[in-house]
C-alpha cells in the first residue's frame, strides 16, 4: 500500500496509556461493527484511546452540549491493534471487488490496483513499522458521528466507512439540498477541533489527536506526534 505524506512526521513517543472510554457517558455503536465482522480484537476492546485523546474528547462532547443541549457524540471505532486494520482493509477491498465484478459479469480481469487505490484513499496501511503507525492503532484516532436531543443520529449525508467522495468533509458545501448535511458535518467538526483534534481530509467522521496525521494538519509545521504504536 501506497505510504502518506503524513507518515514523514517523527514520533516522540510520550508514553500515555490506554485507557477505556466511559461509553455511559456517549453514545455508542453497539454492537462494534468491526468486530461483528471478525475484526481480530482479542482482549483487548475497540473501545479505548490514550489518556489525553479522552480528557479531549469529553471536552468536546462539552463543546457540543453548550450550543446543542442534550446531543451526544457516538462512539463508532477507536484503537485498532494492526492486525484489525489488515482484516478491515482485506475486507474493504474484498466488498469493492465483489461489486466490481456484479457490475461487470462474464469474466472480465477486475482492476485490482485501483480498487486498492481506492482502498488506500481511505484506509491507512496496516504498517507494522514503529515509524508509520495507523493513525487508529496509535489510540490517537476516533471515528465518530452525533445523536441529537432525541437521540436520534443525526444525518450526515453519507455513511462512516463510505468509500465515495461524499465522505470528504465538505463535499455538501456546495450540493443543491445539501445544507443540512453541511451544517451538522460543521457542527461535529466544530466541536472536536475546539477541543484540540484534528479532522480526516477524507473522512467526515475521523478526527485524531497526538498522532501523525493529526502533527501534519496542525498549523505549526514544526509539531512532532507524541502518540506512536500502542498495544
Amino acid at each position: 500500500m501506497v505510504s502518506k505524506p503524513y507518515q514523514r512526521v517523527p514520533i516522540q513517543e510520550c508514553g500515555e496509556p490506554l485507557v477505556p472510554i466511559p461509553l455511559e457517558q456517549f453514545a455508542v455503536v453497539d454492537p462494534h461493527p468491526y468486530a461483528v465482522l471478525g475484526a481480530p480484537y482479542g482482549e483487548r476492546s475497540p473501545y479505548y484511546v490514550r489518556q489525553g485523546v479522552l480528557q479531549a474528547l469529553l471536552q468536546a462532547q462539552e463543546l457540543l452540549q453548550t450550543d446543542h443541549p442534550g446531543w451526544r457524540i457516538q462512539i463508532f471505532d477507536a484503537y485498532r491493534p494492526i492486525a484489525v486494520q489488515q482484516f478491515m482493509v482485506d475486507y474493504t477491498y474484498g466488498q469493492l471487488l465483489q461489486d466490481w465484478q456484479k457490475q461487470h459479469p462474464g469474466g472480465s480481469e477486475a482492476p485490482k490496483q485501483e480498487l486498492m487505490d481506492q482502498v488506500c484513499q481511505f484506509w491507512a496501511a496496516p504498517s507494522h513499522d514503529p515509524a508509520t503507525p495507523p493513525p487508529h492503532s496509535t489510540g490517537a484516532a476516533v471515528d465518530i458521528t452525533l445523536v441529537d436531543d432525541g437521540q436520534q443520529v443525526v444525518d450526515m449525508g453519507s455513511e462512516i466507512d463510505e468509500i465515495s467522495e461524499r465522505s470528504f468533509p465538505n463535499y455538501f458545501a456546495d450540493k443543491p439540498g445539501g445544507e443540512q448535511f453541511h451544517q451538522a458535518r460543521l457542527i461535529l467538526s466544530q466541536a472536536m477541533k475546539s477541543a484540540g483534534f484534528q479532522q480526516h481530509p477524507n473522512e467526515w467522521w475521523h478526527f485524531s489527536l497526538g498522532d501523525q496525521l493529526w502533527a501534519w494538519l496542525e498549523a505549526d509545521k514544526t509539531k512532532t506526534a507524541r502518540y506512536g504504536g500502542a498495544s
